[in-house]
């Protein structure tokens, strides 16, 4: 390894010196504790007795090769500090690890598992100019086996793939998968960050899980968490009897969660931390990574009003240029709900180098739009403009994430006003004007369903409420429409050209009432919505007065749990729009 590009911030590989990595016979261990006094190894190999690690390089890193370890077994680093007490670590470079509440890392073969992706590898893009539709979920709570425990990564592969793909989303985004100690966490919270979590099985039962998907046509996005780790004895804190990876004050040490906050200004914590951004995407294949709480890094404690942390910034810009160079057709999207200039501006331009930023500003307004009474939506018109007053500044992604179902905030459909049956239409109308609204689109699970029951990742998704017929149709509703948008270039190649979308009317204030135009190469589409609670009728202004238009998906139709009958076109001269619908046509 680069020991001086790793004490700098600048390697992208040290999972490839650090960690346990299997040899012709046995592995050979090393680890990274300028602090100790000394270090020693400890597993099935050694019968759990102390294994005396060798100072190597310049004297800040220990190794031992062991000639009779081997895949599956376990082991400890034991870690002596300078006053003489030690404490029992996990590998935190180590490849697997033991269930909770054990922490014992597993011996694991990177080499084991043969891809057969390249077909997909090779076509990837950004999806700038593609449909972007992802599915996000939390592996653990999306369906559970009969006895209620969890399905391994390989047995949901089986179950899971032909679900997307059957509703029209092309991409999957993980909750992260890396080891953590508490469910409740969601994984946000790690102890492993290089260990795939063991509650779904191996790692290579993830790369299998990877590599079906790709070899079905489904991009697998994972989270990441570059700002934060779990406080356990075993894991990264005060890893050597030194704050080796936080900083050494709690005023800004300490994350609002309780957990410890990465010191980025150390090039050794930069260096874990770009590795293992680049792990998860050499290693098992992700397409891209989504990066959260990145206000958390740009500014301190993630308040603007305490100032922005320049080395921070700096750690973001240097990862997301070393990603792009060493895999250029990755994905990169940030969790931003900050002001922060450029966040998908390029690193070599001065920006952070993202390709996405989660656009926090539509969610919060769209949502509380449809909170609104119908008789207050007046007041309320502009909250459904705004966004693109400002949207041309980055490349957003549009999300209704797992955060906006729970903790009392309740499901998207919740959200919805008034009682359980005007729920539906409203709900068909908002994802329709998300699905026309410019920028790739991002749903959790269940939203697909009209779950009402807000997200427990204790249990499975509420797949029984399919058995009624407002859900069922709903269901089909988004069936639909994601299918819709996955064949219609106008509904996504324009997102980020100010000329694939324009307001048709977007001052029809006293009526509730929103016209918009989406533009590709290859066709014009257009949707009109009557967000209010009694039906309108609207003209689209034409040269022609006869001119009709071929509807493409229409929010009240019967099979969506509405009160319209299908038809195949629309007169743009008398457009009758049911209370709480939308209407999408080509022109």
């Amino acid at each position: 390894m680069d020991l001086y590009g790793f004490y700098t911030g600048t390697v992208f590989d040290a999972y490839e010196y650090l960690g346990a990595h299997r040899q012709s016979k046995g592995y050979v261990f090393r680890v990274f504790a300028p602090g100790a006094q000394r270090v020693a190894l400890l597993g099935d190999f050694t019968g759990w007795q102390e294994w005396e690690m060798n100072r190597v390089n310049d004297g800040n890193f220990f190794e031992l090769y062991a000639e009779k370890a081997e895949k599956g077994m376990k082991y400890l680093h034991r870690i002596y500090d300078k006053r003489g007490g030690f404490t029992d670590h996990c590998d935190i470079y180590g490849f697997g690890m033991e269930l909770r509440p054990d922490f014992k890392s597993v011996l694991t073969d990177l080499n084991s598992y043969s891809f057969g992706d390249e077909k997909w590898l090779s076509g990837r893009t950004d999806c700038k100019n593609k449909p972007l539709n992802i599915y996000e979920m939390h592996m653990g709570s999306w369906r559970r086996k009969e006895d209620g425990s969890w399905y391994s990564y390989s047995e949901l592969a089986d179950i899971l793939i032909p679900y997307v793909k059957g509703m029209g989303y092309n991409y999957i985004e993980f909750m992260p998968l890396s080891e953590h100690p508490c469910d409740e966490s969601w994984g946000y919270q790690n102890t492993g960050f290089f260990s795939p979590t063991s509650r779904y099985g191996s790692a290579e039962q993830l790369m299998e899980l990877v590599d079906k998907c790709h070899r079905n046509g489904i991009g697998v996005i994972m989270d990441f968490v570059p700002v934060h780790f779990a406080v356990d004895s075993y894991g990264i804190g005060n890893y050597d009897g030194t704050a080796l990876y936080e900083y050494p004050h709690s005023d800004v040490g300490v994350s609002e969660w309780g957990s410890s906050n990465f010191m980025h200004s150390r090039g050794e914590v930069r260096s874990f931390l770009q590795s293992c951004a680049y792990y998860w995407l050499k290693e098992f294949h992700f397409d891209g990574i989504r990066m959260d709480a990145i206000s958390r890094i740009l500014y301190w404690q993630g308040e603007e009003k305490r100032g922005v942390n320049g080395r921070g910034v700096e750690f973001i810009r240097v990862m997301n240029k070393g990603l792009k160079e060493r895999i250029p057709n990755c994905i990169l999207i940030a969790e931003d709900s900050t002001n922060y200039p450029g966040v998908t501006k390029p690193a070599d331009s001065g920006g952070l180098g993202f390709d996405y930023k989660w656009d926090m500003g539509f969610m919060n307004d769209t949502l509380n739009y449809f909170r609104t009474a119908p008789e207050y939506r007046i007041r309320d018109y502009h909250k459904l403009t705004f966004s693109m007053m400002y949207y041309y500044g980055e490349n957003y992604l549009l999300p209704f994430s797992h955060d906006e179902n729970v903790h009392g905030k309740a499901t998207v459909l919740q959200k919805m006003n008034g009682q359980y049956e005007d729920k539906f239409p409203q709900a068909r109308a908002l994802y329709l004007y998300m699905y026309m609204h410019p920028g790739k689109k991002l749903n959790f699970m269940g939203g697909e369903i009209g779950q009402l029951r807000e997200w427990d990742e204790s249990r499975e998704q509420d797949w029984n409420i399919l058995k009624y017929p407002n859900h069922d149709s709903f269901c089909e509703f988004m069936k639909s429409l994601n299918k819709l948008y996955l064949s219609h270039s106008a509904m996504y190649e324009g997102d980020y050209d100010r000329n694939g979308f324009r307001w048709i009317d977007c001052n029809n204030t006293e009526n509730c009432l929103y016209a918009v135009e989406r533009k590709s190469g290859n066709e014009t589409l257009a949707a009109v919505f009557n967000f209010s609670d009694t039906e309108k009728s609207y003209s689209l202004c034409t040269e022609n007065e006869d001119v009709s238009a071929e509807v493409l998906i229409h929010t009240d139709w019967y099979r969506f749990g509405g009160d319209s009958e299908e038809k195949n076109s629309v007169d743009l001269q008398n457009i009758v729009l049911p209370r709480f619908s939308g209407i999408l046509f080509r022109l």
